[in-house]
């Protein structure tokens, strides 16, 4: 009998996230409001569509397996040299790297409980072993306990999301810098930045090219290209040349740098999606004020609405979805009494506005 390595068939099977694909053939809807996955409701720059649509005709060609002409655009994006940036097919694919790269069958890796699930897959997926530290009380990262659990455990890698996903949650650069610099010096400190374009530049943790800390961004926030999987990351020299090693190098198809690209050169757009997304999330505190579920505050493309216990979160969910609007909601206390919604068009948030309406009515305290 052909069996899998015995640390892989022992792994539970698990789907990280079910999409709103599997939702609809489930439930038999043809359509949803998707405010589920955090993509971009306000779309790619028009000048993105344009350059893949120009682009498609040659769609028989690979893609530069270097990225070399995005990484050019990203280098002088953030001030490093070409060298210290890294296209994936998304910070999935970038996570899965780092990990496979640092930690080793049997090494250790430490994240908060609930936060991000891929990190943890991966780490499952590659033999490693995990450490969590729980949320605070009231729903934001507890850097000190993480901290604390690096410096007992001496973990390979620790992952932080910051933004946090799926709090909203977010340490500004002075907490950040002095987390970075409590950690052990041997611990990779996994930086996951993906809604950090929704964030002022100055706030986020100051550049740091160091072997002890890789970051990541994406263009499936608010650059709007969720489906084409394309990210990066920035790192040192030396982890860009240990992923070197080990990536998929036609891992990134081709429309999708070809669009990076083209967005980068648009950034008038990028500004009107992070201001239509600070005026989607005040739309959604102002509806969770009114109906009496508090928001927590978020510097992402989603809200957090408190639906007061996890059963009732868990049912107007389910009454959502009845009614052709995906959410989602976080597994594990104590943000698991809570739902997410990202942040939608107008028209997107007024039929998830009346579709919340509706089920509060029926939906007991």
């Amino acid at each position: 009998m052909i069996r899998p390595a015995p640390a892989i068939e022992a792994i539970p099977a698990t789907t990280p996230f079910i999409g709103p694909e599997q939702l609809m053939r489930d439930s038999g809807l043809s359509e949803l409001v998707r405010l589920g996955a955090n993509e971009s409701a306000f779309g790619p720059s028009p000048k993105a569509v344009e350059a893949m649509a120009a682009a498609l005709p040659h769609l028989w060609w690979y893609g530069d397996p270097e990225s070399y002409e995005l990484r050019e655009a990203l280098a002088a994006k953030h001030d490093c040299a070409i060298e210290q940036i890294v296209v994936g097919s998304g910070i999935d694919d970038l996570m899965g790297l780092a990990v496979r790269a640092f930690v080793p069958p049997g090494g250790r890796a430490v994240t908060t409980a609930g936060s991000y699930p891929t990190f943890n897959y991966h780490v499952t997926g590659y033999g490693g072993a995990l450490s969590f530290a729980p949320y605070r009380e009231d729903g934001t990262v507890d850097l000190d306990a993480l901290v604390e659990i690096a410096r007992r455990e001496r973990p390979q890698v620790l992952y932080l999301a910051n933004p946090d996903n799926p709090s909203g949650s977010f340490a500004a650069r002075a907490r950040m810098q002095a987390f970075y610099e409590a950690l052990p010096h041997d611990t990779l400190l996994f930086l996951d930045e993906a809604y950090g374009d929704f964030v002022d530049a100055g706030d986020v943790l100051p550049p740091h090219l160091e072997d002890r800390l890789v970051r990541t961004r994406t263009f499936s926030k608010a650059y709007g290209m969720a489906g084409a999987r394309i990210g990066y990351a920035i790192a040192s020299e030396r982890n860009v040349r240990t992923f070197q090693k080990i990536r998929l190098h036609y891992g990134v198809n081709r429309n999708a740098q070809v669009g990076a690209l083209a967005s980068l050169a648009d950034p008038a757009f990028h500004a009107s999606v992070v201001r239509e997304t600070a005026a989607a999330r005040e739309a959604y505190y102002a509806l969770g004020a009114e109906l009496g579920l508090p928001t927590l505050p978020s510097l992402t493309n989603f809200v957090l609405f408190d639906c007061g216990s996890v059963a009732r979160a868990n049912l107007v969910m389910a009454e959502l979805l009845k009614r052709g609007v995906w959410i989602r909601k976080p597994a594990v206390a104590p943000l698991d009494r809570y739902v997410r919604v990202s942040a939608g068009t107008a028209p997107m948030r007024a039929a998830f506005s009346q579709a919340l309406r509706d089920v509060l009515a029926q939906v007991p305290v």
